[in-house]
This record gives structure tokens, C-alpha cells and sequence, in this order.
């Protein structure tokens, strides 16, 4: 007996009106009205690290992209007026030193001779009083070796924040003055800046959630929508949004951001709803007969857990479609 072949696309349709179908009532559904627009990874802080003294630079420990820690020293600049300064303030106190020793010697002998009769009390007083002036003349000199060694140690310029070296405008053996930039740096984590269209400055609302468009190397991340600004400027309103797992973006690069301007009402039905053939979507009306329906698609968007798929034009609420 000759075996009777059942092509492929008649078995499928065969199960397919074997097999009893879902159902899917077709409703409006209230979806967010988002606008894509390029947000800027900015740094909450942007310090600079400045020079105290006025000197030649003659160590430049970080460079473009160097993480720092607050107080690190990222350069020192060295002023060879205060080396000589300093070894003339260690004379001077080794000098005075060396006469506080002497004038405390007569007076001791001053004392000596007066206790034993061979002495005078104005020599005695002479004596006290040039041991107090030493004295205060060598407390003078320690002071002044101490502010000499003070401007030194601010030849250590130190990042005054923890952070990411933007900027080093500087090289070893620069001639800078006091208060000039070192280092630039970026510190205090990072944020995306907007710059949206006036239009929708009525329309965002600080807490919404937004979208981060995927970077190259890496996913895309959801943020929230953290700050407005009530400034207009050249038909621009600024926003701020918070992101997590900003920290290994660039300063000043640019991302897509979506973010919700308003809502609107949609039909949609599942993906598994639309059959495509011959390059037209087509949906399964349950009816008796079933009829099938050509329908054009809008984008995907998630409601309540499950994937939906827009429909622009095809369908009306009320419909019941059939699932495979």
C-alpha cells in the first residue's frame, strides 16, 4: 500500500485548527510619550589644584586620566630662593645659639661674683637682661626658619578632591606663579546633563524614569530624572539625571536619552499575535469564520510585565484576536 505524504504547510494547518486558539481582547492601553535627546556626562565637582608658591615645577606625578585621592601630592614645585633662604635662617639661629651660651656663661659668673662680694648688682642686672634679649632674638630666628620651612612644604601641590585628573596644563620644568592650575580635576561622581526643547519644559516632572541608551562595550541603564531647571535659555530647558555606572564614562560624552514628555493612548496586541507574510503583518480575528487582518506596526513597549507590540492602524478596541 503506497504511503499517503502530507506536505509540511497543510500539516501545520491541520494542527492549527485542531489545536483550540487563545484569545486576546484588543483595549487601549495608556503608554508614556518619550523624546529621544543627548544627554552630556558631566562631574558633580570640577576643582582645580593650584600652585602655592611661585616656582619651577620638577615633579608632575599624575597625567590625563590619573585617579586621585583627596590630599594626594600630584606635583611639586621647588623654589631655590628658599633653599638659600632657609640655610641663612639655620646661621642665624646656630649664631644666636651660640651667643645665648655665652651671655647665660656671664651671668652665671655675674651671680658668682656678687654672692661673693667681688661684684656689682648693675653688672648682674646687664647680664639678665642681654641673656633675655638672646633669647627672645633666638625664638625670633626659629620662628622665621619655621615659616621658610612652611613655604617649602606648600611647594607640594595636593588635590584638593578625590576624583579623575581631566587637565594637566602644565610639564617638569614649567615656571608657574602661585595660585596658577596644576590639575584640573573631575570629582564627586557623575551625572547627565539635558538640553530639551522648551516645548516639553510643562511636560517632565522631577522622579520620572528615563532611558539610557547602550554605550559601545556596555548595556544600556535606567535613570531617574533628578533635577529641572526653571531657567529657559536660547529655547532650552536644563535637566539633570541621576544614572548608576557612570563612573567609566568620559567627561563630555554624549548618550541618547528617552525620556517621558507626556502620555498617550495605544492598541497593541502580544508579538506572537502577528503573522508576517509576503512582507505584510497580518492578526487572526476570532469570528466565524476567523478573518485575518492586515495591520501596520508601531514599536514594542513593556505593559504590566508582558511585551506588547502598538498598533497604528488595522484594529479598533473591542477586537478579540487569536494567539497561536
Amino acid at each position: 500500500m503506497t504511503p499517503i505524504r502530507v506536505l509540511p504547510g497543510l500539516a501545520a494547518l491541520f494542527l492549527a485548527t485542531a489545536a483550540p486558539a487563545a484569545e486576546f481582547a484588543v483595549a487601549p492601553v495608556t503608554i508614556d510619550e518619550t523624546k529621544a535627546v543627548f544627554g552630556t556626562v558631566e562631574s558633580r565637582d570640577a576643582v582645580l589644584a593650584r600652585a602655592r608658591i611661585a616656582g619651577t615645577v620638577r615633579d608632575v606625578r599624575i597625567d590625563e586620566g590619573s585617579d586621585v585621592a583627596e590630599g594626594e601630592v600630584v606635583a611639586t614645585i621647588v623654589d631655590d630662593k628658599l633653599a638659600i633662604q632657609q640655610r641663612a635662617a639655620d646661621a642665624r639661629v646656630q649664631a644666636l645659639s651660640s651667643e645665648l651660651a655665652n651671655a647665660q656663661t656671664d651671668f652665671a659668673r655675674a651671680e658668682e661674683l656678687l654672692k661673693t662680694g667681688s661684684g656689682t648688682q648693675a653688672r648682674v642686672d646687664a647680664a639678665r637682661t642681654a641673656v633675655e634679649v638672646l633669647v627672645n632674638q633666638l625664638a625670633a630666628a626659629e620662628a622665621d626658619r619655621a615659616v621658610i620651612a612652611a613655604q617649602s612644604a606648600e611647594g607640594d601641590v595636593l588635590a584638593p578632591a578625590g576624583g579623575r585628573i581631566l587637565r594637566v596644563p602644565v610639564t617638569e620644568g614649567s615656571v608657574v606663579m602661585a595660585g596658577e592650575e596644576i590639575a584640573l580635576i573631575a570629582g564627586g561622581g557623575y551625572f547627565l546633563r539635558l538640553a530639551l526643547p522648551e516645548r516639553h519644559a510643562a511636560e517632565i516632572t522631577e522622579g520620572s524614569t528615563v532611558h539610557v541608551g547602550d554605550r559601545p562595550g556596555g548595556a544600556g541603564h535606567a535613570g531617574r530624572l533628578a533635577k529641572v531647571y526653571p531657567q529657559i535659555a536660547e529655547g532650552r530647558v536644563l535637566a539633570d539625571v541621576e544614572v548608576d555606572g557612570l563612573g567609566d564614562y568620559f567627561v563630555g560624552e554624549r548618550t541618547l536619552v528617552w525620556i517621558p514628555v507626556g502620555t498617550r493612548t495605544v492598541l497593541s496586541v502580544p508579538p506572537e499575535a502577528i503573522a508576517t507574510r509576503h512582507g505584510v503583518d497580518y492578526v487572526r480575528l476570532a469570528g466565524e469564520p476567523p478573518m485575518d487582518v492586515a495591520v501596520i506596526q508601531g514599536p514594542r513597549f513593556e505593559a504590566n510585565g508582558a511585551t506588547r507590540v502598538e498598533i497604528l492602524s488595522g484594529l479598533r478596541a473591542g477586537d478579540r484576536v487569536m494567539l497561536p
